[in-house]
C-alpha cells in the first residue's frame, strides 16, 4: 500500500502482458544416456562460449547456485541484458532445458528447434529458482540458441547451471548428473490443525525433492522445507523425502511423524468484510484518530509498522504529531473499543517505501517476535503483509507460521500484493499465500497502479473496468485460494492512488459478479464465488475526504451479499 501507490514495475505493459501469456510447461525426464549439450554451463569459465548483448553480463563469485561462479546479466535502456549460446543437438530429439535464477525478471527459451521454440519465465525472486521448460528439434535441426535475458528498466537477473538434457549432439562438455544421494536430518518443524511443515538437509547435486505421506507423493519443492497441507485436525501422518534431478530420484529418507493440533477457532469476523487502511501519517488527506474509523470497515489495517536495524524486525511510531497530539494510551484504547465493536485491528507492514526484509531463518524470527510484541503492546489481533518491493517465499511463511504458533488461532493475516504479484502461482507473493492458506485470511488484491494485466481467461483487460477486477480476482480464486480469503482492493478516491479508480458502483457490480454471476462486463467466471470475502480501500482517510462515498456504498453493499 503506497500513500499515492505505484507499482514496483512500470515496466512496458504490452510488452510483460504478452510476456506473461507464456505457458509453463512441465519438465521432462532424462534417461541415462542422456548429456547436458551446454558448454560452460556454470560459468566456471567467464562467458566463454557465451554472447551476452551490449555488454551486459558478467562472469560473479556472488550470488552462485554452484560452483564458484554465475552469471549476471544487467539491463539497461532498450537493452534487455539477453545472453546466448548455440548448443549442438540432435535432429528428432527431445530435450529439457533449465536454469537457476534469481534477482529480477528473468526468462529462458530456445530458439532454432525447427518445430516450436518454448520460453519460460519468472517475476523477481529473492532466492534461486528453477526454470524448466522441454523442446523437440526438427528433423534437419543440428543447432538450437538457447538464450536468458532480463526485462527493461528492471534489476540484474542471475543465472546458473544452465543445462540442455537430452540425447548428445556431440558438442555438449559438461558431464552428466548423476542420482542424488538420500536427504537427512528430516524433522517437524511446525504444525497447525491442518498442516504440517518439515525441513531437511539440503543434498548436493540435487535439484528438487519429493515429499511423500503414508508412501504416496504429495508435493514437490525446490528447496530443502515443505509445507503438508490439507491435514485433519489432532491427527498424526508419517512423511519421507528424496532428493530429484535430471538424472532420477534417490531413496526415501528415514520416516518422521507429525501430529496435527486441534481444530482452530477462528477470528469472529463476518462472512462478508470490508478493510480499511487507517494512515499514521497526515498526506493531505483527512486526518483521523482511529475512533473515527467508518463504521462499515470490519478490518482496519494500521499503516505502518517500520523497520528496525535489526534484520526482520519492525516496531511502531504513532505519528502523535501528524495526528494532531493523538497520545498512544488514547490510540490503545481506541483499538479496544474497536475490537468490542467486533473490528480487527491489524498492524499493516511494508507500504511502498516500506524497507523490511525476511529472508533468511534469523529475519523470519526476528519478524515473527517483532510483531508478536507489537500485538501484546497494542492490542493488534494480527499483522498485514504489505511489502511491495518484493518477498521471499520460504521465510515469510517460515515467519508467519511462527507467529501462528505465538498469537495462536485467533491470528488475522491479511495481505495486499499488487496486481503483478498475484498473476501466476509461481510469484513468491501467491506462493506465500498458498504456503498459509490455513491460517490465512484473506489477501486483498491492489487493483490499481497497474496498467493493463492479464485475467484468468489469457485475455488482457485494462484497469478501471469491471472486467479488470473479475478477470484477475478469478486468477486468485482458480489458483487455489479460498473464496472467503479473496477481496478487491481499491481506491477510495481518484487521489488515493495514481490510477485505477473506478466507482463504488463498479466495485458493487464487480463483486455481484463473481458473487452472483450478474453484473458482469464481458467476462463472466465460469461459476460464482458466493463466499467471496468482500473489499479493501486505501485508505479510510481518502475515504472521509471524499465524504465517505467509498464506505457508504460499498460496505453496505458487500455485508448484503449472499
Amino acid at each position: 500500500m503506497s500513500i499515492v501507490m505505484s507499482i514496483r514495475g512500470r515496466l512496458r505493459t504490452a510488452a510483460l502482458t504478452a510476456a506473461l501469456a507464456l505457458a509453463f510447461l512441465p519438465a521432462g525426464q532424462a534417461s541415462a544416456a542422456d548429456v547436458n549439450n551446454v558448454k560452460n554451463a556454470g560459468f566456471e569459465s567467464g562467458l566463454s562460449n557465451w554472447t551476452c548483448s551490449a555488454n551486459s553480463g558478467t562472469a560473479v563469485s556472488s550470488p552462485v547456485h554452484g560452483g564458484a561462479t554465475a552469471l549476471k546479466g544487467t539491463p539497461a535502456g532498450q537493452d534487455n541484458a539477453r545472453c546466448t549460446q548455440a548448443v549442438a543437438v540432435k535432429p528428432n530429439s527431445t530435450y529439457t532445458l533449465s536454469a537457476w535464477v534469481q534477482g529480477g525478471y528473468t526468462y529462458l527459451g530456445v530458439t532454432g528447434t525447427g518445430t516450436t521454440d518454448v520460453s519460460t519465465w519468472t517475476p523477481d525472486s529473492a532466492s534461486w529458482k528453477q526454470l524448466s521448460t522441454t523442446f523437440t528439434t526438427g528433423g534437419s535441426t543440428t543447432s538450437v540458441t538457447v538464450y536468458t535475458h532480463g526485462w527493461y528498466g528492471q534489476a540484474p537477473y542471475y543465472a546458473d547451471d544452465l543445462s540442455v538434457y537430452g540425447p548428445d549432439g556431440g558438442g555438449g562438455t559438461d558431464p552428466s548428473p548423476t542420482i542424488p544421494g538420500t536427504p537427512g536430518g528430516l524433522a517437524v518443524s511446525g504444525t497447525s490443525s491442518s498442516s504440517v511443515s518439515l525441513a531437511w538437509n539440503a543434498v548436493s547435486g540435487a535439484t528438487g525433492y519429493n515429499v511423500y505421506r503414508s508412501g504416496t507423493k504429495v508435493t514437490a519443492v525446490t528447496g530443502a522445507s515443505a509445507t503438508v497441507t490439507g491435514l485433519a485436525a489432532s491427527t498424526s501422518y508419517s512423511f519421507q523425502v528424496t532428493a530429484t534431478n535430471a538424472a532420477g530420484e534417490s531413496a526415501k529418507s528415514a520416516t518422521v511423524t507429525g501430529t496435527t493440533t486441534a481444530g482452530p477457532v477462528g477470528p469472529a469476523l463476518p462472512k462478508h468484510a470490508v478493510t480499511g487502511y487507517w494512515q499514521n501519517f497526515n498526506n493531505g488527506a483527512t486526518v483521523q484518530k482511529l475512533a473515527d474509523v467508518q463504521s462499515q470497515y470490519d478490518i482496519i489495517a494500521v499503516a505502518f509498522a517500520d523497520a528496525t536495524s535489526t534484520p526482520g524486525a519492525v516496531t511502531f511510531n504513532l505519528d502523535s504529531a501528524g495526528l494532531g497530539g493523538y497520545t498512544v494510551d488514547q490510540f490503545k484504547a481506541d483499538i479496544r473499543a474497536k475490537q468490542a465493536a467486533g473490528k480487527k485491528v491489524v498492524v499493516s507492514v511494508g507500504g511502498e517505501r516500506g524497507t523490511v526484509a525476511v529472508n533468511d531463518a534469523a529475519s523470519a524470527a526476528n519478524f515473527a517476535n517483532s510483531v508478536h510484541t507489537l500485538m501484546q503492546t497494542y492490542g493488534f489481533d494480527g499483522v498485514d503483509i504489505d511489502l511491495e518491493n518484493g518477498l521471499n517465499a520460504t521465510y515469510m511463511t517460515q515467519a508467519l507460521r511462527s507467529l501462528s504458533s505465538k498469537a495462536g488461532s485467533s491470528l488475522v493475516i491479511t495481505m495486499a500484493p499488487q496486481t503483478i504479484d498475484m498473476q501466476s502461482t509461481s510469484n513468491s507473493y501467491f506462493q506465500t499465500a498458498l504456503n498459509i492458506k490455513d491460517i490465512l485470511t484473506v489477501v486483498n488484491m491492489q487493483y490499481y497502479n497497474s496498467g493493463s494485466m492479464l485475467g484468468c481467461d489469457g485475455k488482457v483487460y485494462s484497469q478501471g473496468s469491471v472486467d479488470f477486477l473479475t478477470a484477475l480476482a478469478c486468477i486468485q480464486l482458480e489458483g487455489g485460494l479460498a473464496p472467503s480469503q479473496v477481496g478487491l482492493g481499491l481506491p477510495a478516491s481518484t487521489r488515493a492512488a495514481g490510477s485505477g479508480y473506478v466507482a463504488p458502483s463498479v466495485v458493487n457490480s464487480a463483486l455481484d459478479c463473481l458473487t452472483k454471476g450478474t453484473g458482469c462486463g464481458s467476462f463472466k467466471p465460469s461459476r460464482t464465488y458466493p463466499d467471496l470475502r468482500g473489499a479493501m480501500t486505501w485508505s479510510t482517510n481518502w475515504d472521509a475526504t471524499a465524504g465517505n462515498a467509498w464506505s457508504g456504498a460499498v460496505g453496505p453493499h458487500v455485508h448484503g451479499l449472499p
